[in-house]
């Protein structure tokens, strides 16, 4: 991917655990590596199509000394996700702070970090069946969009579809939604987590009635079981209410187990159906 190159920006600011660090300052240098698409700026010969890279390097200089870190993993984290979210047309960042003058007591020419951070495309299912449920669902979207590290790009019209499972229970208002995240999907799944719980979410009967469920249903093209989270959702190509607004929203992203899109999955669901 192309990239900006920001190569040793001189900052002096007062990271360290020790006090004498955040006392008395020190020199450290960063370096950035901005990628993004830059074959419209090449033809437009026009700044607009761009990444302004004096503002990227002032916002880098910005956040290194506005802050007192004692580590500088947690100064780079924080460059990262200041130029991804300050930046639209960044897609991905690579950090490096160099700390030559760290406080080790031997010969060596610098103490660094180096980090890769980018943006992700994660897509989610949202449903409620008790109460108001589009209140529910709205509550969802404008949690999520509160949230300076998720930005909501898209979502489906709601439908109402039949409960899923043995439990009887009133119908589902169900809806999907597009996100952009600098989440990682376990991360994801604490913030989605805690806004069920915010609308009152009570984990009792298993495939049972609920103000609100969110379910993450893909994450780029990510694969992942673990105990407590599986990606691609494990019962996403059985659910009408799942794959029809998947459908409405992604029709050709794919499946990253099963090589079929959304509209093809929903096509071949409504057949097995008939």
């Amino acid at each position: 991917m192309d990239k900006v190159i920001i190569k040793n920006l001189k900052v002096f600011s007062y990271h360290g655990v020790f006090d004498s660090e955040k006392r008395e300052g020190q020199f450290f240098y960063v370096t950035a590596e901005l990628f993004f698409d830059m074959r419209k700026a090449g033809l437009s010969d026009n700044l607009r199509d761009t990444l302004n890279y004096d503002e990227a390097a002032h916002l880098i200089y910005d956040v290194m000394t506005g802050e007192k870190y004692d580590l500088i993993e947690a100064a780079a984290e924080n460059v990262a996700a200041s130029l991804l979210l300050k930046f639209d047309i960044l897609q991905k960042v690579k950090i490096r702070i160099d700390k030559p003058d760290a406080p080790v007591d031997l010969t060596f020419e610098c103490m660094s970090v180096e980090i890769e951070r980018k943006k992700h495309t994660a897509y989610l299912s949202i449903g409620s069946n008790m109460g108001d449920r589009q209140g529910y669902l709205d509550f969802a979207i404008e949690q999520l969009g509160k949230d300076e590290y998720i930005h909501v790009k898209d979502v489906s019209e709601f439908i109402e579809t039949e409960p899923y499972g043995p439990v009887e229970q009133p119908d589902f208002l169900n809806g999907a939604l597009r996100i952009e995240t600098l989440y990682t999907p376990d991360e994801l799944l604490s913030v989605v987590n805690d806004i069920e719980h915010e609308a009152g979410r009570k984990r009792i009967v298993h495939w049972g009635p609920r103000t609100l469920d969110i379910d993450i249903i893909l994450y780029d093209d990510c694969v992942i079981n673990t105990e407590r989270l599986t990606i691609p959702h494990k019962e996403m190509t059985k659910r009408d209410f799942v794959l029809k607004p998947m459908a409405e929203i992604a029709p050709f992203v794919m499946h990253p187990l099963l090589g079929k899109n959304m509209r093809e999955l929903l096509d071949e669901l409504h057949a097995e159906s008939e």
